[in-house]
């Protein structure tokens, strides 16, 4: 592989990349973002403003189901991860799910009103986002439950051996929702 590549996706503005990881004796080399070349495959021209970075140590830590107000690129530096995208915005894509393995080698863009949530799949697992707004303690959150029926994501452990917050298992089923409205 020459670059990253576009995989399509059923979720409009959801854009899952391949990248490319250069192995040697000693470890592996990654372009995680290269705004260029992604923005010729497909990223809408966003600019980032902050960087996190989350590190969970066990297998099936399990978070979300988040919408926030922005725009995300997530992509593993170690480890393995679980990803399911909701699409929670307003129109006819409203409760479409889009499910990922990620490695080091694949990077996923999150257009702001799609809920996110993982779980990892290795012990160690970090993986960095970028987001296009700061966060606040006060930033607004949509939440939809983990384990919502209609949803039903096929999480990749038996739900006793997920490690998730009651908060994320007891937030709203979908059809309790208000679709997000984008400007």
């Amino acid at each position: 592989m020459t670059g990253p590549q576009l995989s399509e996706t059923t979720i409009p503005g959801l854009l899952h990349f391949e990248l490319e990881v250069i192995e040697d004796g000693d470890g592996w080399f990654k372009e995680s973002f290269q705004r260029a070349k992604l923005e010729q495959l497909g990223l809408p021209a966003v600019e980032f403003v902050q960087n996190n970075i989350a590190y969970t140590a066990d297998v099936g830590i399990t978070r979300g189901i988040h919408a926030e107000p922005w725009d995300r690129y997530i992509s593993p530096a170690a480890g393995r991860l679980f990803s399911a995208i909701v699409d929670l915005r307003e129109g006819p894509g409203f409760g479409r799910l889009e499910t990922f393995e990620l490695t080091p080698a694949q990077g996923v863009y999150l257009p702001r009103g799609c809920g996110h949530a993982f779980c990892t799949l290795e012990p160690h697992t970090i993986y960095t986002y970028l987001l296009n707004a700061h966060w606040t303690p006060d930033s607004e959150r949509i939440a939809l439950n983990l384990f919502d029926p209609e949803i039903a994501v096929p999480w990749p452990l038996p739900k006793d051996q997920l490690v998730y917050t009651e908060k994320d298992a007891t937030a709203p089923f979908l059809d309790a929702l208000i679709p997000i409205k984008l400007d």
